[in-house]
């Protein structure tokens, strides 16, 4: 008599577990949160103390200097950030009311072209205000999560103490005492220069978004540079979703023609940074489709609120990296794979075979 459980049990058994580490995951999210946010932190910051030691700086003293830094940068942009968001949401009801007007005017000009549209029933289905109240609201909750400030900072300090022997303690765990197993290395390595990489061009897209806005003198500039800087860790829709509040405000302050350049600024900087600057810095695109992305984002948020929708496609690239080190897995990441990454794996087990 055979005792090997039925293909279609295992798949019903995997299924299962699933379903309950997912319910766990999300009952225990106040937890799990700050503790994701902490390692995203830690592996982010990681290069810096890694980079200190070359120097021969002890790890003691780089590890206070970062933390530092993050204490002071988190402090200005807090403040600096809290009093415009302030101001943002006084001002919410006068923007609404300007961008009502500018569709009445909208809906004049498209009558000339005989296209009659009820600007009432226009509203009802395209609400400008709709996406300003949404980038408040995604703000206002990642600040929520940044009031356990100090139990995510303690956290971020005793990861970088442990961060050395971190790999050492990987592979042990997995059976490799004498590591031996390069695809542990490898995952381990290409997790942290992801991340590193990415919170470094996403710095940089926030810094520069805010300082053309400042240059074009559209209000609360550093809002929107902090929400670019936060979107841009999602791809394609990121982009297009933190470019939507300025655009509308340009067009609420000045009129079409910087409403036109503000997006513009962004079309320019997300094209340049995500096209240019981190396929070179990464030595490889994101990897993941566009349908990836997007349900990643749906998943993610649904499972971790606010933060699980920003650390989405972070997350979802680790998942991918550490299905690609494994023989087993590599069929699943190939299914996240965008088409260029498609076709070189394609080419790569041609050249094998």
């Amino acid at each position: 008599m055979n005792s090997q459980p039925s293909a279609s049990t295992k798949v019903l058994l995997c299924t299962a577990a699933i379903v309950v580490v997912l319910a766990g995951i999300k009952s225990a999210s106040t937890i799990v949160v700050p503790f994701l946010l902490s390692v995203f932190i830690a592996v982010a910051c990681n290069p810096l103390v890694t980079k200190a030691a070359q120097y021969r700086v002890p790890r003691l003293l780089s590890v206070i200097l970062v933390i530092l830094l993050i204490v002071i940068f988190g402090f200005m942009l807090t403040g600096l950030v809290g009093q415009s968001l302030n101001e943002f949401s006084e001002s919410m009801p006068d923007y609404k009311q300007q961008l009502s007007e500018q569709f009445q005017w909208l809906v004049g000009q498209l009558a000339q072209f005989n296209i009659h549209v009820d600007r009432e029933q226009l509203l009802s289905y395209l609400d400008p205000g709709i996406a300003m109240n949404m980038a408040s609201n995604l703000l206002t909750s990642v600040g929520a999560v940044m009031t356990n400030f100090l139990l995510i900072l303690l956290t971020v300090v005793f990861m970088l103490f442990e961060a050395e022997s971190i790999p050492k303690k990987v592979h042990v765990a997995l059976d490799d005492p004498d590591m031996k197993t390069k695809q542990i290395d490898k995952f381990l390595s290409s997790v942290k220069d992801y991340l590193a990489i990415k919170t470094l061009v996403s710095l940089a897209t926030g810094v520069l978004a805010g300082f053309l806005l400042y240059l074009l003198d559209v209000n609360h500039y550093m809002l929107w540079g902090t929400l670019a800087f936060l979107l841009n860790y999602v791809p394609n829709i990121g982009s297009m979703i933190a470019a939507i509040p300025p655009v509308l405000l340009a067009l609420v302050q000045h009129g079409v023609g910087v409403a036109g350049a503000t997006a513009a600024v962004f079309v320019v900087i997300n094209t340049v940074m995500g096209n240019i600057v981190e396929p070179r810095l990464m030595g490889r695109g994101m990897g993941l489709s566009t349908l990836v992305v997007f349900l990643s984002l749906i998943f993610w948020g649904w499972l971790l609120g606010t933060v699980g929708m920003l650390l989405s496609v972070p997350l979802t690239m680790i998942v991918k990296i550490a299905l690609e080190s494994t023989q087993g897995g590599r069929w699943f990441a190939l299914l996240l794979s965008d088409e260029q990454s498609t076709d070189a794996t394609i080419q790569k087990m041609r050249q094998e075979s």
